[in-house]
């Protein structure tokens, strides 16, 4: 099978996912969740004029010459309106939130005011309509202010809230299987004896999976036996996966027996040679309903596949209005030679510059170091076949997420 470019991977990947079930939760369970239908406010925000700062509520006319001396006829705290109407002469006290009185079109602040029994003294004129939140500034009754699509954020929940919704109704979270493969693998924590290493794909690919809205969960390790590994993908059948990532093992050498065991369930193959830098041995397919990602077991390979692939097809099945990554752009931080066939995906570490970020690969891009990909920012894209790029030329990137 030849190499499959990029963009034509990730099309197959996502050509045949679509959003899950919807379900209702409340805002309290809904951080990060995928709205699945539009929120239109219920009510208007604020419902009335109110008064945004301490002071008095007066009519301008009254204050226009400094000093005036006014009489206070009442007070008007948030949740507490006034029933009367401010006259010529007068003033009603208020507090921020308060709803103007009627008859008041401004609010002197308290700063500016002396106040002696009933009567308050201004210092300083204010001008019709200052400190006041008009009826409806922030939003009114029936406008849709969220749409189906969105992810909700922490600022999201306070406007929902405002807009009276306690619960809102969402895409169900896609469920994620990781299955790490490898004699060689031992779990954190222990001493890894000759020719053993820690596993540590499975950390990254739950997390970056657990950010992007899904339910995740890590199978463990399991060993390169062929039994072990059809077992493995039952186990997470039977939990219900919507998708389920391997990392290892998922190329045709005599010890990858990841495509032979799921074959033998009865996979369905797309691909498993993507044009790709790192991440060459990358293999994707269907059974029956639920979605394949075979990553490599290089650890950097494995994130950046993790990334460019997983993370569209979450955002795809959680029912996301944006899908794919869209690429930012910087400044070569050093020159890069001319790429050959395979598009790369270079670590770099953005700095500020004053004609924008800066971009700078890191080093070494070795397939199997952690520690520069832990401290890399972003990824720059290096399409096949890209000619020499001089340090300073544009370049287009992918941010990584916090």
């Amino acid at each position: 099978m030849a190499l499959m470019p990029v963009a034509e991977a990730l099309r197959q990947v996502l050509a045949e996912a679509a959003p899950l079930s919807t379900e209702t939760v409340t805002l309290t369970q809904a951080l990060g969740r995928v709205l699945a239908s539009d929120i239109a406010a219920t009510r208007t925000q604020p419902p009335s004029d109110v008064s945004a700062m301490d002071g008095y509520a007066v009519r301008a006319d009254d204050i226009a010459e400094a000093p005036a001396r006014l009489t206070v006829i009442g007070e008007v705290a948030a949740g507490h309106p006034f029933d009367g109407e401010v006259g010529h002469g007068q003033a009603a006290r208020i507090f921020t939130g308060g709803v103007m009185p009627r008859g008041a079109d401004t609010v002197a602040i308290q700063e500016h005011a002396q106040r002696d029994g009933d009567q308050v003294t201004f210092a300083k004129p204010t001008a019709k309509g200052r400190n006041v939140r008009l009826k409806g500034i922030d939003f009114s009754e029936g406008q849709v202010l969220l749409q189906q699509g969105r992810r909700l954020r922490d600022r999201d929940l306070m406007l929902a809230a405002a807009m009276n919704h306690p619960t809102v109704s969402v895409y169900a979270r896609p469920k994620v299987a990781i299955i790490g493969t490898g004699d060689e693998l031992v779990m954190p924590g222990g001493e890894p004896g000759p020719g053993e290493i820690v596993y540590s794909n499975g950390y990254a690919v739950t997390a970056l999976a657990q950010s992007e809205g899904a339910e995740a969960r890590d199978f463990g390790i399991v060993r390169d036996r062929l039994d072990d590994i059809v077992a493995a993908i039952r186990n997470a059948r039977a939990w219900g996966a919507d998708v389920l990532v391997t990392t290892g093992g998922a190329s045709v050498g005599e010890h990858d027996l990841v495509q032979h065991a799921l074959k033998a369930e009865g996979l369905d193959l797309s691909f498993w040679r993507v044009a790709l830098r790192p991440g060459k041995p990358m293999m994707h397919g269907r059974l029956d309903g639920l979605q394949v990602l075979g990553l490599p077991g290089n650890p950097v390979s494995s994130y950046v596949c993790a990334f460019l692939f997983l993370v569209p097809l979450i955002r795809r099945l959680t029912g996301c209005a944006v899908v794919e990554h869209v690429p930012g752009h910087a400044l070569l931080g050093r020159d890069l030679r001319e790429n050959d066939e395979r598009a790369d995906y270079l670590r770099a570490v953005l700095t500020p510059g004053p004609d924008g970020p800066i971009a700078t690969p890191v080093p070494s891009q070795d397939s199997s170091l952690m520690a520069p990909l832990s401290a890399a920012d972003c990824l720059v894209i290096r399409e096949p076949f890209a000619p020499f790029a001089r340090e300073g030329s544009r370049c287009a990137i992918l941010k990584f997420g916090l």
